[in-house]
């Protein structure tokens, strides 16, 4: 495990585009998304452990304009946990920064997101292991530009690893948003905001095992089995590069290819 705040980042780069198209018409397979991104390539992302001082384990997430920061405190004590059973207690709880987006003052804590982060992390965690105790991630998103959720749920995931809580697999999580006949990974907030359905896979890579699975809008199987494989790859990506940052390793990736096939 890294010591703290001496954890080396990890980092995710795409290889850039020779094309420089900025347009909104998603129906066209020709044209580039406003950041550039080819349909099926991620964001810039970077990773980083030990940012907290005060936390038994913290992470820090830069997905392009989204960025996340988790801190993970305990196991400790509860009574709740105690009079619950015998296994730990998981509490999670995501809130945004008033200038987290582009309307300010407008910081709160997000009830569905704190209860989709904490279905997402419970079956990766061994709850065993920390009997009759409590283990409280807070999750701050600290600016929104799209795919929150997935991002909060990878860094929150990272954070948990810093704090030695016992897990089965590292959870990662990617989106894909339908805009018209394309499938779009990890859209930005410009994206989804013009989207007409969205998939959120979040899993266990190393068990190929999906702990959460988001659909809303109207998909067709077959939309929903590719969107499935786009976002699967993706997490499997995004893994590696995360086990990288736990071992203190820079995993500055500049691929040839950083599209999902």
């Amino acid at each position: 495990m890294a010591g703290k705040g001496g954890a080396t980042p990890s980092t995710y780069s795409p290889s850039p585009t020779t094309q420089k198209t900025k347009s909104l018409s998603f129906g066209n397979d020709e044209v580039l998304r406003p950041d550039d991104r080819e349909w099926h390539q991620c964001r810039p992302a970077f990773f980083q452990i030990g940012v907290v001082a005060a936390a038994a384990g913290s992470a820090y997430a830069d997905f392009g304009s989204t960025k996340v920061i988790v801190s993970v405190f305990g196991p400790r004590e509860s009574e709740k946990a105690m009079m619950y059973s015998d296994i730990g207690r998981l509490n999670c709880t995501v809130s945004y920064t008033t200038f987290a987006t582009p309307v300010r003052g407008q910081g709160l804590d997000h009830k569905e997101f704190s209860s989709m982060l904490h279905k997402a992390l419970e079956g990766a965690i061994i709850s065993e292991t920390f009997p009759k105790t409590t283990v409280d991630v807070f999750a701050l998103v600290l600016e929104s530009g799209g795919s929150d959720l997935p991002v909060v749920i990878s860094c929150a995931s990272l954070a948990l690893a810093d704090a030695g809580i016992m897990m089965y697999d590292l959870v990662t999580s990617v989106s894909v948003s339908c805009l018209g006949k394309n499938l779009v990974l990890d859209p930005t907030l410009e994206e989804e905001s013009h989207q007409d359905g969205s998939l959120i896979l979040t899993c266990m890579p190393s068990r190929d095992e999906v702990t959460q699975l988001t659909i809303t809008g109207e998909w067709s199987t077959p939309k929903i089995n590719e969107g499935v494989k786009i976002c699967t790859d993706a997490c499997s990506k995004f893994s590696q590069i995360m086990k990288s940052c736990l071992k203190g390793l820079d995993s500055a990736l500049e691929e040839e290819d950083s599209n999902v096939d």
